[in-house]
């Protein structure tokens, strides 16, 4: 078992080329976010992640929003590859939002004044152990994923179109689909000069 959940975080990566290929349903795909959502650790069980799931026209009005407000700061020689980029985002089946719920975070501050400078490093923490295994499960399932971040450019279109709460904090966006393309090879550091040991 071990060994099988460790092969999933190895053969975990982004994966840009995406399509809508038939081979995960809809309901498969939220019941792997749900259950991340509910099985992710968090600091005192706080259980401050969020996430909104985009399928279809809603996924693909992401992308497009996305691309509209990066045409607008992007300079127009350099557009092509920003273009080509968000494209291959919504070609994919769907996209996840992750959140953090800023109420839960400033709630456990004013209750544990001790460790008020350590919540919001504990949220992030949480919402990156959600991505991880929400990114797993789907590579587990045959589905490619990339985390992207283009907030807080694309904050205030999802907040009014997806009507997120003002005290959910945007911190990331997670195109998924078929794989169409495999990513090169991944390069990894000497595990040795990463991890030491004292016995």
């Amino acid at each position: 078992m071990t060994d099988t959940f460790l092969k999933v975080l190895e053969n975990r990566r982004s994966v840009y080329s995406i399509g809508r290929g038939p081979s995960v349903s809809e309901e498969e795909i939220l019941s792997i976010v749900r259950r991340a959502v509910t099985a992710s650790p968090s600091a005192f069980n706080s259980q401050s992640s969020r996430a909104i799931v985009l399928f279809g026209k809603e996924h693909d009005k992401l992308w497009d929003d996305t691309k509209a407000i990066l045409k607008g700061i992007v300079p127009a020689e350099n557009f092509s590859k920003t273009e080509e980029k968000i494209d291959s985002f919504r070609g994919g089946t769907g996209t996840v939002l992750y959140f953090e719920d800023q109420d839960v975070v400033t709630g456990l501050q004013e209750h544990f004044p001790l460790y008020k400078d350590n919540f919001p490093v504990w949220s992030l923490q949480s919402s990156g152990m959600l991505q991880l295994a929400v990114w797993s499960a789907l590579e587990e399932a045959g589905l490619g994923a990339s985390l992207q971040h283009y907030n807080p450019l694309i904050d205030e279109k999802v907040r009014q179109h997806w009507s997120a709460p003002k005290n959910w904090k945007l911190l990331g966006q997670m195109p998924f689909g078929s794989v169409t393309g495999n990513p090169g090879p991944k390069e990894n550091l000497p595990v040795d000069e990463r991890v030491k040991v004292f016995r």
